[in-house]
């Protein structure tokens, strides 16, 4: 059950770094992953009422800066809830993005912090300095110490203490500064963690780099706190943001691509202008067709198209909380990853963290898995068999014959009919499969989860094969037989005259007997 303080976070549900969780605000709870919609003080083309009522969104995001400039004391006076006509949790950025965009601001840190605190607001971000994209080392590493300066800053003059404030994390592609940056502002008591600037990074669809960005944050701060990601607008990114750790995220792409009559889909953007049907079926997407659509005035259109973007943004958030529940995050990640080459980039990079990924992913899920291709060789389960395989496993004693075998279609792989009539007529020997994206499987782990409850393409890729090899080439050094029988395949592959060679080197040196078995034509009729 969840605290009642705000800032108490609960984790419910696990898979790679995503989780489904609960956050207490003064204002109500925040389920994550959560998308915070943008609402622009100035023009907003979808009311938050109606954001609240119709979408079911009950916390949104807005600019405290905008807000002091434009409209000050009328906000303090109202408070934040009653001045956007919303009743549910707002958070307010300090709008230190303008700073990238416009230069500086007419506010310190100090007045963007206490006007937070006068409007009642639910989660505040504290006036950084973002670190520019193209920003060199230098001016990087000044906007790292000034944003650690003000956040002890504000930290020294809060009094509102259930206001949950979010510590900016920057450094921008300077991973090391990005490090330090994380290691820091993580032992300050703020009661969420934000990944800065990395709007045109998504922009320039450099989703490799986002992917090291937040890594680095996420491997630097405690991982009882939410993740912020600053202007993770598109839905296309989401799976994978929330594969890398990001609990919550804001998004003004609904309404800025609306006004430029873009069509936001969950694989990316189309002109509404060269649609001639609808890939969706929401209210506008039903209620008009292309043709009917065009012919609407300018401000119709942007009010339509921002409404079916947000729409597009809060599926796409549900099929990733869906996936999460299911134990399903990979293979989400697999088909996004299609969508776009850049993509595809991000997801390959996740294999340099596949060990952090392992580490804290969960044991067991509530679904079997599917393998794909040998990006999967990266994913926890499979990680987590090769490390076990190594650091705890021991060969049953009382098993002198090593018979390496390749993996059956049947699961568990003891009911395939050879394996079965092997072990009955050899009642010594220990069969380890082989031909597995999980590189070696002792029999007696055949039948633990996942092994068998993973379904693979067949023909197994070169690049799975390869490590499988490399699996019993470890297997073959660790551990000592009497005698060793390779079973091959019926369908010829080339990349197994490799283990063909190392089975005989290691045999040879180990003074181990060797036997070679060909599967084509095999019939057992004595022992081996």
């Amino acid at each position: 059950m969840l605290e009642k303080e705000p800032g108490a976070f609960e984790i419910y549900y696990k898979d790679l770094l995503g989780r489904i969780g609960k956050l207490k605000t003064k204002s109500g709870v925040i389920e994550t992953p959560h998308m915070f919609p943008v609402i622009n003080p100035l023009t907003q083309p979808i009311a938050p009422k109606i954001i609240k009522d119709e979408y079911k969104i009950n916390a949104i995001m807005t600019n405290a800066y905008l807000l002091k400039k434009n409209f000050g004391s009328e906000v303090i006076a109202k408070g934040i809830h009653k001045f956007i006509d919303f009743d549910g949790i707002v958070a307010t950025d300090s709008g230190a993005y303008q700073t990238l965009v416009y230069g500086e601001i007419e506010a310190s840190p100090e007045e963007i912090a206490e006007f937070q605190e006068s409007i009642k607001t639910d989660i505040a971000v504290i006036l950084d300095v973002p670190t520019g994209y193209d920003e060199d080392k230098s001016k990087a590493e000044w906007t790292v110490k000034e944003t650690l300066r003000r956040a002890d800053l504000t930290l020294k003059i809060l009094n509102e203490k259930d206001i949950l404030w979010v510590g900016p994390i920057q450094g921008g592609i300077h991973l090391d500064l990005l490090s330090l940056c994380a290691k820091e502002m993580s032992k300050k008591p703020f009661s969420i963690y934000a990944l800065g600037s990395p709007t045109k990074i998504m922009e320039s669809y450099f989703f490799d780099k986002l992917v090291e960005m937040i890594m680095m944050v996420k491997m630097n701060i405690p991982l009882s706190k939410p993740l912020h990601l600053f202007g993770a607008g598109h839905p296309m990114i989401f799976a994978l943001a929330v594969a890398c750790g990001c609990d919550l995220f804001d998004s003004a792409a609904y309404a800025i691509f609306a006004r430029k009559e873009r069509y936001l889909t969950e694989n990316g953007t189309l002109n509404i202008n060269n649609l001639e049907y609808f890939p969706c079926s929401c209210r506008v997407c039903s209620s008009y067709n292309p043709k009917e659509f065009k012919a609407l005035s300018k401000n119709e259109k942007e009010k339509l198209l921002a409404e079916h973007n947000l729409w597009i943004c809060k599926e796409e958030l549900n099929r990733v909380k869906q996936a999460i529940l299911d134990g399903r995050l990979w293979e989400l990640l697999e088909v996004k990853a299609k969508a776009h080459p850049m993509l595809m980039k991000a997801f390959r990079k996740l294999s340099k963290y596949k060990l952090f990924l392992e580490k804290h992913s969960p044991i067991i899920k509530r679904k079997g898995l599917f393998y794909f291709g040998d990006e999967g060789l990266s994913r926890p389960e499979i990680v987590r068999h090769k490390i076990r395989l190594e650091k705890n496993y021991v060969k049953p004693k009382n098993l002198t014959s090593l018979i390496l075998f390749p993996t059956p279609n049947e699961k568990p792989f003891y009911l395939n009919q050879n394996v079965a009539k092997i072990l009955a007529k050899n009642p010594q020997a220990h069969i380890c499969f082989y031909l597995t994206p999980f590189g070696l499987i002792p029999i007696e782990l055949s039948d633990v989860y996942p092994i068998s409850q993973m379904e693979v393409v067949s023909p197994l890729d070169k690049e799975a094969i390869k490590e499988s090899i490399i699996e019993v080439k470890k297997y073959l050094f660790r551990f000592r037989y009497n005698s060793v029988t390779l079973f091959l395949p019926e369908n010829e592959i080339e990349e197994l005259n490799e283990l063909k060679k190392i089975c005989r080197e290691i045999c040879k040196k180990k003074q181990v007997k060797f036997k070679l078995i060909k599967m084509k034509g095999f019939k057992l009729k004595e022992k081996i």
